[in-house]
């Protein structure tokens, strides 16, 4: 540092140059190091500056997709988009207008993580606003973009393990990029000195003079030589120093990359691997890699009492934190192998598939979830074992009250801890979890279904254990199970009449089921839900009676409401049956009592556990949707609510459109159906009414039609080919229900047009009316005969003529109208009257003898009204 500040003593005028050129000397300084920088810079090609633009952008995008910001992944995505824009012209000329491997790698780990997202429907709901905003326009977009890379990603995803373009491109440029350095570096360390003289501190002015920074150094001159010398030593006095250590320590890195991705991508051959120390071994992820632990020692003595410890310290880590599931069931597993190795009987094999048996269950931590199908059927087999081990061995009992101090594992009697109900209970209850996980309109719902079979029969095997050694209690239990198998099923040899003596049909199952349950159940519940079940069973085999006589003698109707939710919808359901079976016997009045509660709600839906209806102003919580969501039935076991809703139109449709046509001008007419009511009166008020396409517009058609008593017009609208494909050919006996269909619409069809038509006749031959409605003329006898006697027609009978006489016609519509009119008016001066009443104190105090007068002439007594309430029924008095 001396030579830049150092002055002489000779001259001023030499101090003053030396310092002019200690000045100017910084500028060549810089301008040298400019050169230095220049011999190393790199000239990059459009295809590296485009293809690392898109990288980094797909770096950014990965880490939204950590921290799950749907937000800002939308937006580096459209500039991933915009960006892959700019590099298309490269794209095209290098790579011949295919997508560069490590973008398309980015587009499916893109497209997965926003169809996961999307399929988590729980995981949505509780993303913010934006987010659910953002995720729904990056999944459109997502969809869009992907279609001009459906080639290159199908190719992607049948071989996703390969490596990418830039992974190679990477390691050809850092290593090219490292030859040259090295290159440059040896080619340096050539040029230079091992130890760089040092030049003495200047002492005169030849010393300064002698120092000349040039901007860039040349090979023709010495002293150029020697500047640069001297200023390769003053940058290696602040730079890092690269050794030989350095470089080999980086070549040993880029070679251990190389390998590496080698390794990944399988180019390692067997060769190099036996080299290297053996071969390379596929570890599953969460696996341990270090030997099982034994189960025993080598020279131990292996016997009941043994195993049954080693039990116990297995069964002792359940439930708790770190506790690896799957190790327990292997280590259960092997240990039933060691038992049954040194035959150490079936009492023990016994208890060991019971644990199993827990096990399996605790091994899904989540009650509410599914399990897996996979240990569902490990669950069936264990349990099947444990039923034949039971039902092979008469002297061995298997109960909750034996406590571990009294089992008996080597000596019979055995007696073991355990409950197999239970067990039977909770695998049942699983199965049915599994057939509401899967989708009903997939082969994946078939094929869970067919494992009913295996459980139907499970259930009939633990019914014989349970007979055998359980309580009557538990034999109720094991029942039940069979009867919720049992009782949605129709059993075609029901309906038959030639069975042989000894074949038991389902009826007779159900009946020899519930009676027990009847007798012997000592809690109220599962009698309930037995009756429930047995009055559903009579009504799908069209048993109307005893399934009514049923239904009254258990009062079922004034208690159920203080059931618990399972019993309630088992109610809802076998009264919606029960409205089907008395519509397909003909009974329309009892039909539509049974649907008119579950129908009037407006949510059949969620009362038979068939489906949500989408809430309305948040009416119930996530922790009630998901309740509700473990209430729902299978789908098998649905009931259809579109043949539900026909049926209670269509018997709604025979009782309401009497009696609207008896009671016409009756101002005080009831509505028998309220829903039926407001489908009609909307079909009136339309200006233009088309033809009907839904089941609803075809009974609203039908009924404006039996309105007119134009009969056969509504039984066209009631039963034509599409009504027979939506409805009427779901039922038993489809044709049978169309026959009763065509006789109740003539029928009804009949009572309208008495009802608005007699006030024109005086008389109505039976003969002509049977000829119109086509109705046996004995039929058109009964029915005017029950009018004439419920006093809903006015009217004799002639037999000799076979005519109706009518004695008194009903006013027409001016006289209806006109009555009407005289009631409210009638109303009005009633209405008048009593606030007269309550305001004559106020006249009274005022003391004018204007209101004096008005209260004598206006009596408080209310005398003129009952005067002519009195005149009005002298008047109907006299006209009957």
């Amino acid at each position: 540092m001396s030579r830049f500040f150092a002055t002489g003593t000779d001259s001023e005028s030499e101090s003053s140059s030396e310092e002019e050129q200690i000045v100017r000397a910084p500028a060549p300084v810089y301008t040298f190091s400019d050169d230095e920088e220049e011999t190393k810079r790199v000239v990059r090609s459009m295809k590296e500056k485009r293809y690392e633009e898109l990288e980094g952008i797909i770096h950014s995008l990965r880490n939204h997709r950590k921290i799950k910001d749907f937000s800002s992944a939308l937006a580096s995505f459209e500039e991933l988009q915009r960006a892959y824009t700019r590099a298309a012209p490269v794209v095209q000329k290098e790579e011949n207008g295919i997508a560069p491997r490590f973008f398309i790698r980015a587009m499916v780990e893109l497209d997965d993580w926003v169809a996961g997202a999307w399929a988590d429907r729980d995981g949505r709901k509780a993303l913010s606003k934006g987010n659910s905003k953002a995720l729904t326009s990056l999944r459109q977009k997502l969809r869009k973009y992907e279609k001009d890379f459906d080639a290159e990603i199908t190719k992607f995803r049948e071989n996703p393990d390969l490596p990418d373009d830039d992974d190679e491109r990477k390691d050809t440029s850092s290593s090219d990029d490292s030859d040259d350095e090295d290159k440059v570096k040896e080619k340096v360390r050539v040029r230079r000195s091992p130890e760089p003289p040092r030049r003495p501190p200047p002492q005169d002015d030849e010393s300064s003079d002698s120092m000349d920074w040039g901007s860039s150094y040349s090979d023709s001159s010495s002293s150029s030589d020697d500047e640069a010398k001297g200023a390769t030593t003053l940058k290696e006095m602040f730079f890092k120093r690269t050794t030989e250590k350095d470089e080999d320590k980086k070549r040993d890195r880029r070679r251990a990359r190389k390998e590496r991705r080698e390794r990944e991508a399988g180019k390692i051959s067997k060769r190099d691997q036996t080299d290297d120390g053996g071969e390379w071994e596929t570890v599953r992820k969460g696996a341990a890699t270090s030997d099982k632990p034994k189960m025993f020692a080598k020279d131990s003595d292996i016997d009941a009492a043994l195993v049954v410890k080693k039990l116990g310290e297995i069964s002792a880590a359940r439930g708790r934190k770190r506790t690896d599931r799957r190790a327990q069931l292997e280590l259960l597993h092997e240990l039933r192998t060691v038992a049954q190795q040194h035959n150490l009987g079936d009492a023990l094999q016994l208890k060991l598939r019971a644990a199993t048996v827990a096990a399996l269950f605790d091994y899904n931590p989540k009650v509410s979830d599914a399990m897996k199908p996979e240990y569902w059927s490990r669950l069936v087999e264990n349990v099947d074992h444990m039923v034949t081990i039971l039902l092979a061995h008469e002297d061995m009992v298997l109960s909750e009250t034996i406590t571990e101090e009294n089992e008996e594992l080597v000596t019979p009697p055995f007696r073991v801890r355990g409950c197999v109900l239970t067990a039977l209970e909770r695998l049942d209850d699983e199965f049915t979890k599994l057939l509401k996980e899967c989708d009903p309109h997939s082969n994946e719902y078939v094929e869970r279904l067919k494992d009913e079979v295996r459980v139907s029969a499970l259930i009939d095997r633990v019914c014989q254990v349970v007979e055998r050694d359980g309580s009557p209690q538990e034999v109720c239990r094991a029942y039940l199970r069979k009867i919720d198998h049992l009782y949605y099923k129709f059993d075609t040899r029901a309906m038959r009449k030639d069975l042989t003596p000894g074949e038991e049909t389902t009826i007779k199952k159900m009946e020899r089921l519930c009676k027990y349950i009847y007798a012997h159940d000592e809690t109220d519940r599962l009698r309930t839900r037995a009756i429930l079940s047995h009055i559903y069973h009579h009504a799908l085999h069209d048993n109307w009676f005893q399934a009514r006589d049923l239904l009254l003698m258990s009062h079922l109707q004034e208690t159920v409401q203080h059931s618990d939710p399972s019993t309630q919808i088992l109610y809802n359901r076998t009264m919606a049956n029960l409205g089907l079976c008395a519509f397909r016997r003909g009974n329309v009045k009892e039909a539509h009592g049974c649907l008119a509660e579950l129908m009037m709600t407006g949510k059949p839906k969620e009362l038979l556990a068939q489906g949500l209806l989408p809430q309305r102003q948040h009416e119930r919580s996530k922790e009630q949707e998901k309740i509700e969501k473990q209430r729902q039935m299978p789908f098998h076991m649905h009931i259809n609510l579109e043949l539900l809703e026909c049926v209670y139109l269509v018997s709604a449709m025979l009782i309401e459109i009497p009696y609207m046509a008896a009671h016409e001008f009756d101002a005080r007419r009831r509505m028998i159906s309220k829903t039926f009511y407001q489908n009609l009166r909307a079909s009136e008020r339309q200006a233009l009414v088309g033809p009907p396409e839904s089941m609803r517009e075809h009974a609203v058609a039908a009924a404006r039609a039996m309105r007119r008593g134009d009969w056969r017009a509504c039984l066209n609208f009631i039963v034509n080919e599409k009504m027979n494909a939506k409805v009427w050919d779901l039922m038993v006996g489809a044709d049978n229900v169309r026959a009763m269909l065509g006789r109740l619409i003539r029928e009804e069809s009949l009572r309208t047009y008495l009802f608005t038509y007699a006030h024109v006749y005086a008389s109505l031959s039976l003969r002509s009316l049977a000829d119109m409605f086509e109705l046996p003329r004995q039929r058109v006898h009964s029915l005017v005969s029950k009018m004439i006697i419920n006093e809903e027609l006015l009217a004799s009978l002639d037999d000799p003529s076979e005519c109706a006489i009518l004695h008194r016609s009903e006013p027409t519509r001016m006289q209806a109208l006109a009555l009407q009119l005289a009631d409210k008016v009638g109303n009005l001066v009633d209405s008048n009257e009593r606030i007269f009443e309550k305001q004559g104190s106020f006249f009274q105090r005022g003391g004018t003898g204007r209101g004096e007068g008005r209260q004598r002439e206006r009596p408080r007594d209310g005398w003129g009204r009952r005067q002519r309430n009195r005149r009005r029924d002298d008047e109907r008095a006299h006209d009957d």
